[in-house]
C-alpha cells in the first residue's frame, strides 16, 4: 500500500477529485505507528474514507492545494508540541527540528495549531476543523502558558475550531467521520466522548458537570486567582478517566467549553487492528533528498506495546493525555510486526525497544480499575506502592523471550522507561535477571529524577531509597553475568519544590555516584501537568500546600549548573551558590569539595620547616 497523498498529483494518480479529509500536520509525513498522523490517517483509510496529508503549510497555496474536503479539516501541531519543538527551557530557540526533513528549525510556526486553523477559518469558511494531537489535548481548558507567562484561554477559544479530540483519536475520529458522512453537522457531535466543544452560553443545556473556575477567575493574576487555577488543574486530573469521569465545563466569556468524558480506551484486539494497518514505517520519499526526517530513527527498528501509565508522574503530560489505565497489544500482534522489522533491508539485528510510557506495565495496576477506574484522590505507585497494585512481570517477559527467538533478530533492546520502583517490588526476580542479560544495550535509562524526598514528593516520585535498593540489585545481577552494564539516570533539575539546598543535595550525590551527566533537564513547564499548575501557583493542586518554586533566570541557572559543578565554564555560577546557601565548606581540595577555591583568593598553606630550621629560627628570634 502507498503512502498517502502528499500532493495533488498523488491525491490525482488515485482516481480522487477531492479527498474526505485533509490532516494539517506541523510534522513531515511520516508513515510510520510511532507518529499521530500516520495512525489516524491509516484508521481513517481503512474505514473507507480518503484523506491526504498537508505537511507544514505556509502559504495560501499550501492550504488550497486539495481544494475543500468533503467532510473536515482535521489539525495537529504536531508529534510533540509546536513550542517545545522550538524553544528549550531557557525559552532560547533550538536549533534543528527533528520532524522536520533534514531536521531543520523552523518550518512550523509557534502555536502551529491556532495559526493553522485561523488561515483554514480564513481560506474555508463553512468546512468544519477538528484539532488534536498532543498540542490541543493539553490545552483542552484554560492553562498557563510558560511562554506568555500567563493564563491563556483553551485553544478551542484561540484557535476558533469546531471540535476538539483528546487522548488516543483512534475511536474518536471514526465516529467524528461516519456521522459527518451520514450528513449531521458539526455543532450536532455533542455527545461524542474523549472530545471537547465550545457552546454560546445562552445555548447551552444544563447537564450533571463538574464546573471549574471560569477562564476570567484562573487567568485574575492575584493569590486568589492563583488558587482558583490550582483548583481548575485538580478538578481535570480527578475527571480524567474513561470509567467514572464526569462531563467538565469551563466559562470563557460568553461561551462554555465543555468536555466530554475521555473515550474508553482500546481493547487488546481493537490496538492489535490499528498497528495492523499497512503503514510504509518510514518518511515519504519526497524527503530522501532534503536529507529524510530525523525523527524516525529513534523509532525504526522499535515496537510500541502498551499505551497508557499509572505512574502518573506530575511532570509527565502522558497520563493526562494518554489515560492511567493500561492497554496493550497482543504477543501475536508485536511479533507480526518484529517480523516486518526483520525484514527491511537497513535491519542489522537489533530491535531498539520494546515498549511504551512505561515499558514494564502490560495490565491494569488492580483489578477494581476496570470496574471503578483509577482512584481520583491518589496515586498507584508514588510516594509508595499502593496494597492493591499487582506486580506481575511474568507477560512482558514471555514476550521478550518470542522476540528474541525470531530469525534474524540478535538482540532484543528496553530503552523506554522503565519503571524501578516497580520492578524492585516483584519478588519473583526472574524478568529482573533476564533484563539485565538479555535486554540492556550496555546502559540501562531510569528516571529516578532527583535524590530530595522534598522535591520526589512534588514531583510524584518514590523515595530515593526505593532507587538506592534497585541500583544495588542492578549492579550486584549485573556482576552475577559477568557484564559490564551502567545505570543513567534521568535527573531534573529546578523542579517545584526545589530549593538551592535540594540541588546541592542532587550534586553531592551525583559527586558520590560517580556520575557526571552530560546533559540536564532542567523542568520545563509544559501545559496540562500537575508541576506545571505548582509552578504557576505555587501551590500543591491536592493539598493545597505553599510549595517553593526557582523562577528567575539566575536561580534555574544556577541549580542546573550544580548537577554539572565538575564543568569548568559552571566553577563560577556553582561557586556564587555555594555562596549563597552558606556551603563554603564544600569550596576547597578536600575529597568531599565540589569545586576548588579561587587561586586569587585562596589562603597559602604555610610550608613545613625541619626540626633544624625551626631550631635556627627560634635562636634567631632570640
Amino acid at each position: 500500500m502507498p503512502f498517502l497523498p502528499l500532493t495533488t498529483k498523488e491525491m490525482q494518480q488515485r482516481g480522487w477529485d477531492r479527498p474526505d479529509f485533509v490532516i494539517v500536520t506541523g510534522d513531515a509525513y511520516v508513515d510510520h505507528p510511532s507518529f499521530g498522523t500516520a495512525i489516524i490517517s491509516r484508521v481513517l483509510e481503512h474505514a473507507g474514507y480518503r484523506v491526504c496529508i498537508l505537511s507544514q503549510p505556509k502559504t495560501d497555496a499550501d492550504y488550497t492545494r486539495f481544494g475543500a474536503p468533503r467532510l473536515a479539516f482535521l489539525v495537529n501541531g504536531g508529534n510533540i508540541d509546536s513550542m517545545v519543538a522550538h524553544y528549550t527551557a531557557a525559552k532560547k530557540p533550538r536549533s534543528d527540528d527533528a520532524y522536520t526533513p533534514g531536521g531543520k528549525a523552523g518550518r512550523r510556526p509557534d502555536r502551529a495549531v491556532i495559526v493553522y486553523c485561523q488561515r483554514l477559518r480564513r481560506l474555508f469558511v463553512d468546512v468544519p476543523i477538528a484539532i488534536g494531537g498532543l498540542e490541543a489535548s493539553l490545552r483542552r481548558f484554560a492553562h498557563y502558558d510558560y511562554w506568555d507567562d500567563r493564563v491563556r484561554p483553551s485553544i478551542l477559544v484561540d484557535s476558533g475550531a469546531d471540535l476538539l479530540m483528546y487522548g488516543m483519536g483512534e475511536k474518536h475520529v471514526v465516529e467524528i467521520a461516519d456521522r459527518l458522512r451520514d450528513g449531521a453537522s458539526v455543532r450536532e457531535l455533542t455527545d461524542i466522548r474523549g472530545t471537547c466543544y465550545a457552546v454560546p452560553t445562552n445555548e447551552y443545556k444544563p447537564l450533571p458537570v463538574r464546573e471549574c473556575p471560569s477562564f476570567e477567575a484562573v487567568s485574575e493574576v492575584s493569590e486568589q486567582g492563583k488558587r482558583r487555577y490550582a483548583e481548575s488543574c485538580r478538578i481535570q486530573q480527578e475527571e480524567h478517566d474513561a470509567v467514572r469521569g464526569k462531563t467538565v465545563i469551563q466559562r470563557h466569556g460568553k461561551v462554555i467549553v465543555v468536555q466530554n468524558p475521555p473515550m474508553p480506551p482500546l481493547s487488546t484486539e481493537e490496538m492489535d487492528a490499528v498497528y495492523a494497518l499497512p503503514f510504509m514505517r518510514t518518511y515519504h520519499p519526497s524527503y530522501e533528498s532534503l536529507g529524510g526526517v530525523p525523527g524516525i530513527e529513534e523509532v525504526k527498528f522499535s515496537i510500541i506495546h502498551n499505551r497508557g501509565c499509572y505512574g502518573a508522574c506530575n511532570f509527565c503530560s502522558l497520563a493526562y493525555h494518554q489515560g492511567r489505565q493500561i492497554s496493550c497489544r497482543s504477543h501475536d500482534s508485536v511479533i507480526d510486526e518484529a517480523k516486518a522489522i526483520t525484514a527491511m533491508p537497513d535491519f542489522k539485528g537489533y530491535i531498539h525497544d520494546v515498549g511504551g510510557p512505561t515499558a514494564n506495565f502490560r495490565a491494569s495496576a488492580c483489578e477494581a480499575q476496570a470496574k471503578r477506574g483509577v482512584c481520583a484522590d491518589k496515586k498507584c505507585l508514588a510516594p509508595t506502592r499502593c496494597p492493591a497494585v499487582r506486580v506481575d512481570h511474568r507477560d512482558y517477559l514471555a514476550l521478550l523471550r518470542k522476540l528474541r527467538a525470531l530469525p534474524k533478530v540478535k538482540k532484543v533492546f528496553v530503552r523506554s522507561g522503565i519503571r524501578f520502583d516497580y520492578l524492585i517490588a516483584d519478588e519473583d526476580e526472574t524478568f529482573f535477571k533476564e533484563l539485565v542479560q538479555h535486554h540492556v544495550s550496555g546502559q540501562l535509562k531510569v528516571a529516578p529524577e532527583h535524590c530530595s524526598n522534598n522535591v520526589l514528593k512534588r514531583m510524584g516520585k518514590p523515595n530515593i531509597e526505593v532507587y538506592n535498593r534497585f541500583k544495588k540489585r542492578f549492579y550486584e545481577l549485573t556482576k552475577s553475568v559477568g557484564k559490564e552494564q551502567f545505570l543513567v539516570p534521568y535527573l531534573m533539575s529546578s523542579h517545584p519544590g526545589s530549593t538551592i539546598k535540594d540541588a546541592i543535595e542532587l550534586s553531592l550525590f551525583l559527586k558520590k555516584e560517580g556520575l557526571r551527566p552530560e546533559q540536564v533537564q532542567d523542568f520545563y513547564p509544559t501545559p496540562g501537568t500537575v508541576s506545571t499548575c505548582m509552578f504557576y501557583t505555587g501551590l500543591d493542586p491536592y493539598t493545597m500546600e505553599e510549595v517553593y518554586v526557582p523562577r528567575t533566570p539566575r536561580e534555574k541557572a544556577e541549580q542546573r549548573a550544580l548537577l554539572q559543578y565538575f564543568r569548568p565554564e559552571n566553577r563560577a555560577i556553582v561557586m556564587q551558590a555555594l555562596k549563597k546557601a552558606g556551603r563554603t565548606d564544600l569550596i576547597g581540595t578536600a575529597p568531599h569539595c565540589l569545586i576548588k577555591p579561587d587561586p586569587q583568593t585562596a589562603k597559602p598553606v604555610p610550608k613545613k620547616r625541619s626540626p633544624l630550621r625551626q631550631t635556627h629560627a627560634k635562636k634567631k628570634r632570640n
